[in-house]
Order: C-alpha cells, then structure tokens, then sequence
C-alpha cells in the first residue's frame, strides 16, 4: 500500500499477538509496549541522513557516521501514545517531545482538543507523531495538523495497528505523510474500534477499564 509501511520483523509480529490477547495483564501489555515502541522506532528513523565526525578511539583516529542537521521530535498523541513515546525515549533520549491531548467524541467519533504544547522548532526537526491505533483517524489527522500549524514540515505517523478505513481517511486528508504501522486489520465495527484489534490501548495500559 502506498504511503504505508508494515513492520513484518517477526519480534514485532510476536508481541503484538501477546498485546491483543485479552488475558494479558496490565503490567505485561505495558512492558510489550515499551519493547515493541524500540522495535518500531528503529523502523521510522531508518532513512535518518547520516554524516561523519572526526572522533579518536582507543585504537586510533577516525571518521565516525553521525546524524546530519536535523534532530528528532516525538508528538505524543494523548494518552495511549505516552506508551509508544517511552520507549522510543530510550532509544533517542535527546529527542524533543510534544504532546496532543485530544479523545474521540463518542457521539460523533471526532477529535476533541482538551491540550497542546510542542517545542518552539518543530519545523527544524523530523516529527514523528504516535498513537497506538489508527482507527478513524480523526484524532491522528486533527494532532497532525496542529503540529502543521505549529511549523512541522517533514512529519511521519507511527501505530501499532491501523484500519484500512482509518488508512484511507488519513491519506485523502493528508496524503504526503507516510504512515508506520505493525499491522493494518480487517475492518472498523460500529463503534469506531478496530476488528481484531487489542481493544482500547489506553484503557489496557494503565488498567482503566
């Protein structure tokens, strides 16, 4: 699919399954989280531009490959992308990080702002914007044009499941920002939730429901 890149690493694929097992406790769908949040990061930072640096190893001097220019921006989509944000962290720890705090009008199923705060550079930075699911996409679309707004030019979208009613929506509306995802399921029910799925991310993460 176009725009769309599924991370089939078989680790990824393995804990995703334990994640959507509904006897999975709170504290392992957590810990699951954070470790598949590693393996994903590796994926959307694949194409970073690299450059050398002059460094002096035990052994000896030499060109050593870098990161070039622009640094690393994380856009948590709140709550359940604070999940995805953790591990990611620790694997860049230098990243900057804003949050969007938005939740789904259950009537309607769109995006409602309730909070907004980002660094003041976002356009110098690659942004990557997380949420676990990639339903409707109202909520993902709506987080991603306020960081537009805010000055994000090169931006990249990572979930760990996504619909492709949801892929379909965020690509008409914002058709040059390449999505990640470990899975793309078969369908949206009635209510808005992504079939399998996991059941709502946010609930099972911090055991709210």
């Amino acid at each position: 699919m176009d725009g769309v890149t599924l991370v089939d690493h078989p680790l990824v694929q393995h804990k995703l399954s334990l994640m959507r097992d509904k006897n999975t406790s709170t504290g392992s769908f957590r810990r699951l989280l954070r470790e598949i949040s590693l393996l994903l990061c590796y994926e959307v930072t694949r194409d970073l531009e690299l450059t050398t640096k002059s460094i002096e190893t035990p052994m000896q001097r030499m060109d050593a490959p870098v990161l070039k220019g622009k640094k690393l921006a994380f856009a948590s989509i709140l709550r359940a992308g604070n999940g995805l944000l953790e591990g990611m962290l620790d694997l860049v720890p230098s990243a900057r990080v804003a949050h969007v705090g938005l939740y789904r009008d259950h009537d309607t199923l769109e995006a409602v702002e309730y909070y907004y705060k980002a660094p003041h550079d976002l356009s110098n930075r690659v942004v990557i914007a997380v949420d676990p699911m990639l339903a409707t996409a109202n909520s993902a679309t709506a987080a991603i044009e306020k960081l537009q707004a805010s000055g994000a030019k090169d931006i990249r979208f990572l979930c760990l499941l996504a619909a492709p009613e949801g892929i379909a929506n965020f690509q008409k509306i914002l058709p040059d920002v390449p999505i990640f995802t470990a899975a793309i399921d078969e369908r949206l029910n009635e209510n808005g939730y992504i079939v399998p799925g996991l059941g709502d991310a946010g609930d099972r993460m911090y055991g709210t429901k």
